[in-house]
């Protein structure tokens, strides 16, 4: 019997034959923390005793939550991770360099074939670079700093295959946001995701990121995609290490093989309070909105904000909308400077907040008054995510977000294209 991503992944990295079920220890990549969770890792590190890193160069803090800190104790948990990572010689990701899913992967920590964890739950993004990518708790990451390695128990792989042509209209967002709300918020709990597909295979690689990024929001432990051309070259612009794609054997084992062809599928909205409460957009039509946000590590990358630049050139929010763009990283929003983006932007109303997770987290910017409408491009809309839980969030692609905020109310982007 063949073998699934996940399997070949983990199994060259136990140095055993992985299959699943199958409980291995092996060799970490990369893992990482960001300041919501680094400092229970610091604690606990501190708790066993241990007096160094395995593998410093790689091992890196992000603060990326709450940035820049908005009180005294969030300011004493960024001194915390900051005096930690100078002490141990790690790599720290400070103040304005971004969304830990970005820079990461930007700063060139992960290639194909690599084992990734990290103490957030999107950590699952990195698929999208062919890689096993996975989200822990805090102590589990400690220990991985402490000793390069983890305990995994191999997971099931389920394969969704993604085929037709994309939409007038319809984004990577869209299509995640209409498989989630297919297979739903346990769909896939513990599995390993294969997206494949002639869909996957014409995605940028910005879109490959936003459906590997919302794998975890079915439960998935992992999103993953094979290596292709334009994998490569994205890897190539931004990391040294020597990626070695994994491809599935062509008789492996899956538990579950989905496949949707999205030729007829319209722009997704997930409706509060759930990410799989999905509807098209048809249904939510003139939903009033007094926020609109884009950013988030789902969708604040470079081709999400040209998205939206050219739908707000020379044209003005709504009076009642305040719409946040946040950035996914310094490197994106230097971009969006010399494209005259962030002009444009600024020009119809928006505010511009520093590179980072923003509203996203609700720990700070952006937080939304009692029975707000608020319309994102992140990838959860759970009570309080914001910061308040008598706001109503609604996820959908940067082009829905971009053409509510300009009507105040939910309007479906095919009207503006």
């Amino acid at each position: 019997m063949g073998q699934t991503i996940a399997e070949k992944i983990l199994s060259s990295h136990s140095k055993k034959r992985a299959e699943a079920g199958d409980l291995i220890i092996a060799d970490i990549d990369f893992s990482f923390a960001q300041d919501g969770t680094a400092p229970l890792v610091i604690k606990t590190i501190r708790d066993i005793g241990s007096k160094k890193i395995a593998h410093p160069k790689k091992t890196a803090f992000v603060i990326d939550h709450s940035a820049p800190s908005p009180n005294v104790g969030v300011s004493t948990l960024h001194r915390l991770m900051r005096d930690f990572a100078k002490k141990y010689k790690i790599t720290l990701y400070d103040i304005g360099c971004g969304v830990c899913h970005q820079v990461i992967p930007e700063g060139g920590n992960v290639t194909c074939g690599d084992l990734v964890v990290g103490a957030d739950s999107h950590t699952c993004t990195y698929g999208a670079l062919n890689s096993f990518s996975t989200g822990l708790g805090s102590t589990d990451i400690a220990a991985s700093m402490i000793s390069g390695k983890l305990w995994f128990k191999v997971p099931e792989s389920i394969k969704i295959i993604i085929k037709g042509r994309m939409p007038k209209g319809v984004y990577a967002k869209d299509i995640i946001l209409y498989i989630i709300g297919e297979l739903t918020a346990d769909g896939a709990t513990y599995k390993s995701v294969e997206f494949t597909g002639e869909v996957i295979k014409k995605l940028s690689m910005e879109g490959r990121f936003t459906i590997a990024n919302m794998a975890v929001e079915m439960g998935a432990k992992v999103g993953m995609m094979e290596a292709d051309e334009k994998t490569l070259k994205w890897l190539k612009r931004h990391s040294s290490k020597n990626p070695k794609p994994v491809k599935a054997d062509r008789d492996a084992c899956y538990s579950e093989t989905f496949e949707f062809d999205i030729s007829n599928l319209a722009p997704q909205i997930a409706k509060p309070h759930r990410v799989d409460n999905v509807s098209s957009i048809s249904k939510l039509k003139g939903v009033r909105i007094d926020v609109a946000f884009l950013g988030t590590c789902t969708n604040g990358r470079l081709e999400d904000l040209r998205t939206v630049s050219k739908i707000l050139k020379n044209k003005k929010i709504h009076r009642d909308v305040r719409l946040i763009v946040a950035p996914a990283s310094k490197e994106v929003y230097l971009e969006a400077l010399r494209e005259g983006i962030i002009e444009t932007f600024i020009k119809a109303g928006a505010a511009v907040v520093a590179p980072g997770c923003g509203p996203c987290v609700g720990t700070h910017e952006g937080v939304p008054a009692d029975g707000e409408n608020v319309i994102s491009t992140a990838n959860r809309n759970f009570k309080g995510r914001m910061g308040n839980p008598n706001a109503f969030i609604y996820l959908a692609s940067p082009a829905t977000v971009a053409v509510s905020a300009l009507e105040g109310k939910i309007t479906d982007p095919r009207k503006y294209l």
